[in-house]
């Protein structure tokens, strides 16, 4: 008797569980929860809304997306889920008021989500927004724009309405624009690169406007661009430079097990590649503000090794075995010269980067930075604000380097560009300055 009733309090116990279970499995009352990517205020045919419906309980059931105007509604997603299991799902509606008759003026944008729960729990988000049918219009404030193939370019410009986004497209490198204010009004700045090929085929220059709603333009941009010829060079790589140098790459970079010339393969090809990436990563941590003053300084009492854009042919016995394009300047001085930031800044990195050994990346502003390579020692620390002149450290010979020098290199947006002209006081106050002291 003792034991049934241990049984039938047993089967009670678990009884009471599974209906406990069922009732926060069935009848859980949380609701599904909706993340918006951005805020969404303003909307157009191109304006893309991306979003996060979860559940984490019972699932979602269904997502609805609509979009109301003059009481018209129109279905911008109908997503039903027929089997439980998603708990959660991101959302990428790409230009869904495409093909929509709408008029500009208020709408409300309605998502509505629903889990899986037997009560049905429904999150509902309603936004109001504003239909912007048109596109801005682009004026610029700089006319003249005279540029060099491996140079830099300014531009200002200014836009009928608020932007969101902007910046200089030059083939299919896009350079961001900066909003700045000039004679007390609001416009947008752009420092830009051209490629070293430019000039030799069809180079498509254009501004990009984007407003809030989404609505972009491009605005051809008038430039002339000038012939420059780079010169071609025929360095022979010796066997003492690759018993000397390769094994500092082959021991930092795991290529022990190669040769000194197949290591120099390794080094001329994937690192020089894998540099040029982390370069770009860094300096797209530019501030939205001029930091410079002026002409950029040159290193003091250094003669010129090699020139920007020099088209180099390695030779390794009398054969040629790789290529590159030399993207800066190297100046030598004395061994361990002192070096100097060219310009005022930021610091945005300092350490080893396999090619240019030792380096220091300064940013200022705006897209602009300077780079100095295989340096010997490095007197100062990412994040220190720098001013002209300052010590940075010493020249050296670490990294891809024959011989003590410095490699100077600019760069503006993550591109290469020609130093030379950030050196010369008359192309400063013909391409920068000026136009940065625009009135309208």
């Amino acid at each position: 008797m003792k034991q049934l009733k241990w049984v039938l309090w047993l089967v009670g116990l678990l009884l009471v569980g599974f209906l406990g279970w069922g009732v926060l499995v069935f009848f859980e009352m949380e609701k599904p929860s909706l993340t918006l990517k951005e805020e969404l205020h303003f909307m157009g045919p191109q304006k893309s809304i991306v979003f996060t419906a979860a559940d984490q309980k019972s699932g979602i059931r269904d997502v609805q997306v609509t979009l109301t105007q003059n009481e018209v509604t129109h279905t911008l997603l109908s997503r039903p889920y027929p089997q439980k299991g998603v708990k959660e799902e991101t959302f990428h509606l790409e230009t869904p008021l495409k093909g929509i008759a709408l008029k500009e003026g208020e709408a409300l944008l309605s998502i509505v989500l629903t889990d899986y729960s037997i009560l049905k729990n429904t999150t509902r988000t309603n936004v109001h927004v504003q239909i912007d049918m048109a596109p801005p219009q682009v004026f610029f404030l700089n006319t003249a724009n005279n540029v060099n193939p491996g140079g830099s370019g300014v531009t200002l410009y200014r836009a009928s309405e608020e932007l969101a986004a902007s910046g200089v497209l030059v083939g299919e490198n896009f350079f961001t624009g900066f909003p700045i204010t000039v004679s007390g009004k609001p416009c947008w700045i752009s420092v830009y690169a051209l490629p070293l090929d430019a000039g030799k085929k069809t180079t498509r220059m254009a501004v990009m406007a984007e407003d809030r709603a989404g609505n972009r333009v491009y605005a051809g941009l008038s430039a002339f661009i000038r012939q420059k010829k780079f010169r071609s060079d025929r360095l022979t790589i010796s066997q003492n430079f690759l018993d000397q140098k390769m094994p500092e790459f082959a021991q930092s970079f795991n290529q022990q097990q190669k040769t000194p010339f197949e290591v120099f393969l390794f080094v001329n090809g994937q690192l020089r590649e894998e540099n040029t990436k982390q370069i770009v990563a860094i300096c797209k941590d530019s501030a939205g503000k001029k930091l410079w003053e002026g002409p950029f300084l040159r290193m003091k009492n250094a003669a010129p090794m090699a020139a920007f854009g020099d088209d180099r042919t390695y030779l390794y016995d009398g054969k040629a075995v790789g290529k590159s394009v030399h993207l800066g300047v190297d100046l030598a001085s004395t061994e361990r010269a002192p070096i100097e930031a060219a310009n005022h800044g930021i610091v945005l990195f300092t350490g080893y980067l396999g090619i240019y050994g030792n380096t220091v990346i300064i940013d200022h502003g705006l897209g602009l930075a300077s780079l100095y390579g295989h340096m010997s020692e490095i007197s100062v620390k990412k994040g220190q604000e720098v001013k002209m002149g300052d010590p940075l450290g010493l020249s050296g010979s670490t990294g891809f380097a024959g011989g003590d020098h410095l490699h100077f290199s600019l760069l503006v947006g993550g591109k290469f560009v020609n130093p030379v002209e950030w050196w010369d006081p008359h192309w400063m106050k013909d391409n920068v300055e000026s136009k940065m002291a625009v009135t309208f």
